[in-house]
């Protein structure tokens, strides 16, 4: 997802089902789901102080809680990639589960940290921190869903929370570094040299401080022809700042210099009744090699393939947002189902 989304400063420069192994049980929605439209929300934004670090969080809260659901994103951590994702989420979950999504620290529309630079390590100890202040007090599991660099995040609150975190789901995941790919090594070298990361998210911010019709324009034209109007602006209004497009690459750097070259197979076994992982057909961050492997050493683990035509970045178009969400919906469905029966 980090090419992706910062390769609008590069641009500008220069029906088949997804089968589910029988393993993997998915639940569809029941009768006794109210009809989606009258479980429609919009997520609300809040500005919350985590550990003394500004943080932004999308919400959608339920009347009668009976999960709360945390969303953990990729990088760039801009929360509001995810809006159409949450939506859709809460109302494929029929209302019953309460929403949040949180983004990374230091990656939002201001720089609320005086253009401090934080580790993947110092990300993972921020959702931590969230867990124990602002859901310490719910009752209700708490399931979360990874997105890309936010799977491993997830996985390592998992290790540390377990008498809070029940369930956790991985999309698109970015476990291990994929030595073989061509574009991790280009954004390895460019986010291993504080020049060029320096140089990078100077020009990123001269395209941000453009008129935010003409910056939209340009998006639109290069990487965005597909996306929603609101990772567009996400995009415009978050990415595009230099506090931001640095704490991406210096994230990205501790990234590379922490994850290992093969995903952590003993503690994904260890726990295998409390994880499941959607990976792309065409996603250098999560290959399907990784898939292979996993299916293999870690048997009757809950694993799929999204066959749709959806890009790692998902979140931002509608259609990827949508499918995404009636995916994860059914997996928390099933383990919720099979939580009750044991």
């Amino acid at each position: 997802m980090l090419l992706r989304l910062v390769s609008p400063i590069s641009a500008l420069l220069s029906n088949s089902r997804s089968k589910f192994p029988a393993n993997c049980f998915h639940s569809q929605m029941g009768s006794e789901s109210k009809s989606l439209v009258e479980n429609k929300k919009s997520a609300n934004y809040r500005l919350v102080n985590i550990s003394g670090l500004k943080t932004d969080l999308l919400e959608i809260n339920s009347n009668e809680p009976k999960l709360h659901v945390l969303l953990i994103p990729g990088n760039p951590g801009v929360v509001s990639f995810y809006t159409e994702f949450l939506e859709s989420l809460y109302e494929q979950l029929g209302g019953a589960a309460s929403v949040t999504g949180i983004s990374h620290i230091s990656q939002s529309k201001k720089d609320w940290e005086s253009r401090r630079l934080f580790s993947l390590e110092e990300q993972i100890d921020h959702k931590i921190s969230f867990i124990e202040q602002e859901l310490r007090d719910v009752e209700v599991p708490i399931i979360l869903v990874g997105h890309s660099i936010g799977t491993y995040i997830s996985l390592e609150v998992l290790k540390r929370c377990q008498k809070k975190v029940t369930y956790c789901i991985g999309l698109y995941p970015f476990l291990a570094v994929n030595t073989a790919s061509s574009t991790q090594t280009f954004i390895r070298r460019l986010a291993m040299s504080p020049a060029l990361c320096t140089a990078a998210s100077a020009i990123g911010a001269l395209f941000g401080a453009l008129p935010s019709e003409l910056t939209g324009f340009l998006v639109k034209i290069s990487v965005g022809k597909s996306w929603s109007s609101s990772a567009v602006e996400a995009l415009c209004t978050h990415v595009l700042k230099y506090h931001t497009l640095r704490n991406v690459l210096y994230m990205a750097m501790t990234e590379f210099q922490t994850l290992p070259e093969k995903p952590d197979m003993e503690f994904i076994a260890s726990k295998k009744s409390q994880i499941a992982f959607l990976f792309g057909l065409d996603d250098h961050w999560g290959p399907l090699q990784f898939y292979e492997e996993m299916r293999k050493q870690v048997p009757d683990s809950c694993l799929d393939v999204e066959r749709e035509g959806h890009s790692h970045a998902f979140s931002c178009t509608a259609a990827g947002s949508t499918w995404v969400a009636q995916h994860v919906s059914s997996l928390i469905r099933a383990h919720v189902q099979l939580a009750k029966g044991s």
